[in-house]
């Protein structure tokens, strides 16, 4: 698997500029491990003591650009991307509980109450028209500033905090790494040529944000968060949603939803309303269409129905059009589970240990590529489960999997000699990392992936060595 890992660190990060060759070659075989062992420690993904100390010496040298590697990993993403029709680009905002307890590292406040330190990023993950994730267009990271002091009451604190937000322009909130995100991901996509549609959800329902979206050149979803005025032929002035609910729905159909926190796994029919409106937004007017979908008599009694207000750039004169867009909405969890494996999963960045804000975003850069890659290996396996292996794996890694398959297969198993499709390899995978069956609670997840991995990477190893 070395060798494939190799191969893949190549793709991902072989346009980095580092200003010296033997750290970009440093960088690319730390990728190229961190791919075959993914964890937060430096300590669990390099075993000898020459590579563990090489790593450490790079990643706190500081003359690791993050932004040259984030760049890297946008330009493979954005060849991908132009490989396809469109791809979608989902951008989301994440924190980064770290390890900082003598608050030296460089970190921030983070969290609910800011009572945890870390870092916050947004992530601009690319999908392909199927929801399969292509690699990251960005990474925009920042440390949080301590909270101000503010004097007073609990309710005259909170005014006074809402008055100083609404004051501020966008560049000097934290609005403005969202637009460095849609920039940054537009970037990539005109060098390659690639064409994006953006999914976002309801942080992103800002005058700002909505108004870079639209300059991009590239087609947007957004879900909505406020009741904005609208301009409207019948009347001066009206909310959107009184607007919309006096029109009859326009069209109905059902989608499977998955179970959730607080939602049950059902067959869920939407009725859906669409139309084009003018916001007004402070002295300015802004044409979007508009794509409601509400949940009708499908959703289990104690729980919320599915309600999603969508603001988008792309036509929308019929249903098939407003479904288009709705399903584009439901990729943006991709994301979301994506920042699962790199966070708290497969990858488990949190548990990093490096000394400073630079070497800790460097190291976190590199296993968020990891967790792509993962949850891009998942999704195949489940979504297009006919492909050939050879997409994803090299011959000695098939080599060796169907091998220990063979010595470790279940008493009614029959293993073939042939090449094993891309679904039944990820589940052979996953069975190496301890994956059960029914009793495991699903189709394999990206830690049982993780750990068959790393069960098949010296096997593979020792292949292609025997093969010299």
């Amino acid at each position: 698997m070395r060798r494939e890992a190799r191969a893949w660190a190549q793709e991902e990060l072989g346009a980095v500029e580092l200003g010296d060759r033997r750290r970009t070659l440093r960088l690319l075989n730390m990728a190229a491990r961190a791919q075959e062992r993914p964890a937060g420690k430096i300590s669990e993904v390099f075993k000898t003591d020459r590579e563990r100390q090489g790593a450490y010496d790079l990643l706190e040298s500081g003359k690791v650009s993050v932004e040259a590697v984030v760049c890297a990993l946008g330009n493979a993403a954005g060849t991908r991307a132009a490989a396809e029709s469109f791809a979608y680009v989902a951008i989301d905002g994440a924190s980064v509980t770290l390890t900082d307890r003598a608050q030296n590292k460089g970190f921030g406040p983070v969290g609910k109450y800011g009572t945890a330190r870390g870092l916050n990023v947004v992530n601009a993950l690319g999908l392909n028209p199927h929801g399969i994730p292509l690699g990251l267009f960005t990474q925009v990271w920042w440390a949080r500033p301590p909270a101000p002091i503010r004097k007073g009451s609990k309710k005259a604190r909170r005014a006074q905090k809402a008055k100083f937000k609404k004051q501020r322009p966008a560049s000097e909130k934290e609005t403005r790494y969202w637009l460095q995100a849609i920039d940054e991901a537009a970037g990539h996509a005109k060098q390659t040529g690639a064409s994006l549609w953006f999914q976002l959800d309801r942080e992103a329902d800002c005058r700002a944000i909505l108004e870079k979206l639209t300059d991009s050149d590239h087609q947007f979803t957004v879900r909505g968060t406020w009741n904005r005025v609208i301009e409207d032929a019948d009347s001066d002035s009206q909310r959107l949603l009184q607007h919309l609910g006096q029109k009859a729905a326009q069209g109905a159909y059902e989608i499977d939803v998955p179970a959730g926190p607080q939602r049950t796994a059902r067959r869920a029919r939407l009725d859906v309303r669409w139309e084009c409106v003018t916001f007004r937004m402070q002295k300015q007017l802004l044409e979007l269409n508009v794509v409601w979908a509400t949940e009708h008599r499908t959703c289990p009694r104690g729980e919320k129905p599915l309600d999603w207000l969508l603001l988008t750039s792309a036509d929308v004169r019929s249903l098939d059009e407003a479904r288009d867009v709705i399903f584009g909405y439901t990729l943006r969890w991709r994301i979301e589970t994506f920042h699962k494996t790199w966070k708290t999963g497969a990858c488990k960045v949190e548990e990093t240990q490096l000394r400073s804000q630079q070497a800790a975003i460097v190291w976190a850069t590199l296993l968020a590529a990891v967790a792509a890659r993962i949850e891009r290996l998942k999704l195949l396996s489940r979504t297009e489960p006919e492909k050939p292996a050879s997409v994803e794996f090299d011959p000695y890694e098939i080599r060796a999997l169907i091998l220990l398959k063979q010595e470790y297969k279940k008493k009614t198993e029959i293993i073939p000699d042939t090449m094993p499709t891309i679904a039944l390899a990820t589940r052979w995978i996953a069975d190496l990392g301890g994956y059960t069956g029914r009793s495991s609670g699903g189709p394999p997840g990206s830690i049982t992936i993780r750990r068959g991995l790393e069960y098949l990477a010296p096997a593979a190893e020792i292949l292609r060595r025997l093969e010299k």
